[in-house]
């Protein structure tokens, strides 16, 4: 377990790439992380793009990202509508400075391009938002995860092994 220290913002909208929302949560739980979904309402359940239900245990504003250890960005459509939120780009900006994991995957590097924190990043992405992410001034590469320092990406579901592995290796340093 050992995650077991270890606080995890999982943030959630409606159209959330669902294995890349849950696979992370689960696994991360499975080595003994508390993760918390977090969406712009408590309580609220948010469907993904398949139709798989995610609660929110918190609101945007109920939490501080200092309280927590790493951030996950899903993907799907959500991305787009989360990086609508000056709260969601708050949290990535703090986990940025702080140096604190951000996982990204697929069109997650949406939220951190919003936030502005990819120039001079080497990342990955689904292939359709490659261009997003070099004009944001990233170094996109087609790899199935890039670890940049406290920055791990990935670019869809099949490479969810390889991405989650990274990122809980990181967190657990």
């Amino acid at each position: 377990m050992r995650l077991s220290n270890k606080k995890v913002i999982a943030l959630v909208e409606e159209d959330f790439e669902d294995l890349e929302l849950w696979y992370p949560i689960l696994r991360l739980q499975e080595e003994g992380a508390t993760v918390h979904l977090v969406g712009k309402e408590a309580n609220k359940k948010y469907d993904g793009k398949y139709g798989v239900p995610a609660e929110s245990d918190y609101a945007f504003g109920d939490i501080q990202a200092s309280d927590y250890d790493a951030i996950l960005v899903p993907g799907g459509w959500a991305p787009d509508k989360l990086r609508r939120y000056p709260e969601v780009l708050d949290m990535v900006r703090h986990m940025n400075e702080t140096q604190k994991p951000i996982g990204q995957i697929c069109h997650a590097g949406w939220v951190l391009i919003s936030a502005g924190i990819l120039r001079g990043k080497k990342v990955t992405s689904t292939p359709g938002i490659k261009d997003d992410m070099t004009n944001a001034g990233a170094m996109w590469s087609d790899e199935a995860v890039v670890t940049d320092g406290h920055i791990i990406s990935s670019r869809r579901p099949p490479d969810l092994p390889p991405y989650v592995k990274a990122f809980a290796d990181q967190l657990a340093e």
